[in-house]
Parts: structure tokens; sequence; C-alpha cells
């Protein structure tokens, strides 16, 4: 079941690949096709541009749909054969971070409508999968037995990967945000202002259940080492991305901080979640550590 889950998590990540090269050529519209007419003076040649950005966008959410049914085999299969939460090596979480990220990004599509927003927010899960591919083995290992608990695990855990996931779309929006700028620089881009609802909409579901999770990780701090908190560097840097984006929803809430200065402070804050995951995991000794890195 081990080779099961890894081949669904490959189908994964080449249909996220054609998702995303599929997105861009929605966005980026057509192509000149040329051809010969015939006139009195003969024949000359006429280009006319063939747009295909329709159908390259129904292609586009049909194969993030595929790669979401792919990504969800995957992690279901490991459950199964392991019995835990997938979520217990680096190798897990990257994929169950990038099946989040995928599960949100859809979410938002039938919300608003946008398939633009799959070339910028997509990028993020391929390149979570190629490393998960590149840097991480895929081998069944156990956890250490502090944390060998499946219930707590799954919720907390699940809660972090959830509210990234949520949080990665305010990344993506905040980026094409910048790019767009307020004066609409090109058109196939939403405007500026729908950007920058979609950031805030996306914080608005990530923040609070960031949140729950902080909070579950303490209470499962408590019954794992005896201490609610412990200033441990991965409670250090989890506790520093909630006040990032804390910061920003009162900031905007109660400063009126709208566009730039809001699509930056997004940025940052998911350069500290992916500071979290990766700086803190790879590079940081602490408690938590996850078998397999």
């Amino acid at each position: 079941m081990e080779q099961a889950s890894v081949n669904f998590f490959w189908a994964g990540l080449f249909s996220i690949a054609f998702a995303s090269a599929a997105y861009v050529l929605s966005v980026t519209g057509g192509w000149l096709a040329y051809r010969r007419a015939a006139t009195e003076a003969g024949e000359i040649t006429i280009a006319s541009q063939v747009s295909f950005a329709a159908p390259a966008g129904r292609a586009a959410t049909g194969l993030t749909w595929v790669a979401l049914a792919f990504l969800t085999a995957s992690l279901s299969i490991r459950w199964i054969d392991t019995g835990n939460p997938p979520y217990t090596n680096m190798w897990e979480f990257t994929v169950a971070f990038s099946w989040g990220i995928v599960l949100s990004y859809v979410f938002f599509e039938l919300w608003y409508g946008q398939r633009s927003l799959g070339v910028f927010v997509l990028t993020v899960p391929l390149i979570l999968c190629l490393i998960a591919w590149a840097f991480f083995p895929s081998d069944v290992q156990r956890l250490v037995p502090a944390l060998q608990s499946n219930q707590i695990l799954g919720f907390h855990v699940g809660c972090m990967v959830l509210s990234y996931s949520a949080l990665s779309v305010s990344f993506g929006a905040s980026v094409m945000y910048l790019i767009q700028g307020v004066q609409r620089r090109f058109e196939r881009l939403p405007s500026a202002e729908l950007l920058e609802e979609i950031a805030h909409r996306s914080v608005l579901i990530g923040f609070p259940i960031l949140t729950l999770g902080i909070a579950l990780g303490a209470y499962w701090g408590n019954s794992a080492w005896g201490r609610y908190w412990g200033w441990d560097p991965k409670e250090t840097a989890a506790l520093a991305t909630w006040l990032i984006y804390a910061g920003y929803m009162h900031m905007r809430g109660l400063r009126g901080w709208r566009g730039q200065r809001s699509a930056l402070l997004l940025v940052v804050g998911f350069a500290a979640v992916l500071f979290n995951f990766f700086g803190v995991n790879l590079w940081v000794s602490g408690l938590h550590s996850y078998a397999g890195v």
C-alpha cells in the first residue's frame, strides 16, 4: 500500500504541473494563426488571433480537481496503511500541505470564479511536491512515543495544515495584487479590489483555524511534555506567524490599512509560514521533530 500511496502522489504531482501550465495558457489567451487568402492581386497572408483561454481554463480546473483526487487517495491510503494521520514525517506533511493548498484553491475558484488565481496559488503545491520528491524519503516511519496520540495529532496538525493552506491563497492573491496594481496593468487579471477582497477572505478563514491549531498544540504539549508552552522553536515560530496575521487583521480593521501595505504584510506572513515549515523542521532542533528528515 505504501507504493500505491507514492504512485498516487506522482499522479497528483503531474496533474498539478499540467493544471499550472493550463492556467498560464488561460491567462495568456491566444496565439497568431496565419492563413492564405486569394485576392484579385494574388494570394496574401493574413494573421488572425485565435483565443484558447476558455478551453485552457476549463482544462486547468478539471486537472486541479484530478490532482485533488489523486493527493486525497495518496494520503488516505497512507492513513489506512499506518493507522496514523498522514503527518508523521516531512514527506507526508509536505504532501498534506500540498493537498490542503489545492483544496483551498478549488474552494476559492468556485467562490469567486477567478481561474487566474491558479497561476500563482498552484505554483506553491507544485514546488512543495517537487521538494518532497527530491529531498524527503517516503518510507513509513513511526513517531516518537510522545507524539503517538492519533486523535490530537489529527486535530492539531490538521488545523495547522488547513490554516496554512488557506493563507496560501492570501499569498497568491497578494502577489497578483502587487503585479496588477491599482491601475490594472493586465486586463486578464482580476481587479486590485477583488484581489484584496480574496486575500482578506482567505485570512478570515485561515487565521481562526491557525488560532485553534496553536491552542490544540498547547493542550497536546501539556499532555505529552507536562507544560502548555515551553518556547520550543516550533512554538515560537508559530506564535510569530500568528502575530503577523493578527497584526494584519488589526491594521486592516482598526487602522484601515488597504492596498500595497496589506499585500506586502501578507507576503511576509506566508514567508513566516514557510520558515515555520522548512526552517524550523530542518535546521532548528527542538521537541517538534518529524521522522524521516
